[in-house]
C-alpha cells in the first residue's frame, strides 16, 4: 500500500474554477499538505487565495519561504516566485528565472517536491494553456510518484493535462469532479494512519 505524504498541483489557464471545485471536495481532516501553482501574472494580487480559503475546508495560504509543510494545510506559490519543496519538508522560495515562460514554474515545484517525497508524493495537473508540468512529472515518475492528470476533455485548456499524458502518461486520467474524491480515498488508505 503506498503512503501518501504531500499532494502537489499545478494549474493554469482556467485554473481558479478548477482550483475552486479540487479544493471544496477534499474531507476537512486531510491528513497531508497541499501545494499548488497556479500561473498568476508578476503583477497580480494573490486574491484567490482568500477566495478559496473561503470555499475550502481546509486552511489555504500564500506560502512564505521557509515555511514547514504541515498536514491538512492548502499552500499557495505567491506570484512571480518559484515555490521548490525542500528536502526537510519546507518551502523554498526563488526569483530565479522563469521556467516555461513562467515564475512561480510547475516543474520546478513538481521536479524540487519529487526529490523531497519520492514515491510518497501525488502530483495533479489541472487545467492549463503549456506544458509546464511535463517534465516535472516525469521526474515524479521516475522518483516512484503518482501522477494524476486532469481528463481533457473536463478542461478549460487541455494543453497542460494532454502534454502529461502524451508525454509521460498517467495513473490516473480522470474527470475533474472525480480527483478530489480520489485523494481522500488515497490519503485515507494512508499505512499508520
Amino acid at each position: 500500500m503506498r503512503r501518501l505524504s504531500a499532494v502537489v498541483v499545478g494549474a493554469s489557464a482556467g485554473g481558479f474554477r478548477a482550483l475552486s471545485q479540487l479544493l471544496s471536495s477534499l474531507s476537512e481532516n486531510f491528513p497531508v499538505p497541499v501545494v499548488i501553482v497556479q500561473h498568476l501574472s508578476p503583477e497580480s494580487m494573490n486574491l484567490s487565495v482568500a477566495q478559496l480559503d473561503r470555499i475550502c475546508r481546509l486552511e489555504v495560504k500564500e506560502c512564505d519561504d521557509k515555511e514547514p509543510l504541515l498536514p491538512g494545510k492548502v499552500y499557495i506559490a505567491p506570484p512571480n516566485y518559484h515555490l521548490l519543496l525542500e528536502p526537510d519538508h519546507t518551502i523554498g522560495l526563488s526569483v530565479d528565472p522563469k521556467v516555461n515562460y513562467s515564475r512561480p514554474s510547475i516543474d520546478v515545484m513538481f521536479e524540487t517536491a519529487a526529490e523531497a517525497y519520492g514515491d510518497e508524493l501525488a502530483a495533479v495537473v489541472l487545467t492549463g494553456a503549456n506544458n509546464d508540468g511535463t517534465m516535472g512529472c516525469l521526474k515524479i515518475k521516475n522518483f516512484g510518484g503518482l501522477v494524476i492528470v486532469q481528463d481533457p476533455a473536463t478542461a478549460e485548456a487541455e494543453t497542460m493535462p494532454k502534454s502529461v499524458i502524451d508525454n509521460v502518461g498517467a495513473d490516473y486520467i480522470i474527470p475533474l469532479n472525480e480527483i478530489g474524491k480520489l485523494l481522500n480515498k488515497l490519503a485515507e488508505e494512508n499505512p499508520n494512519g
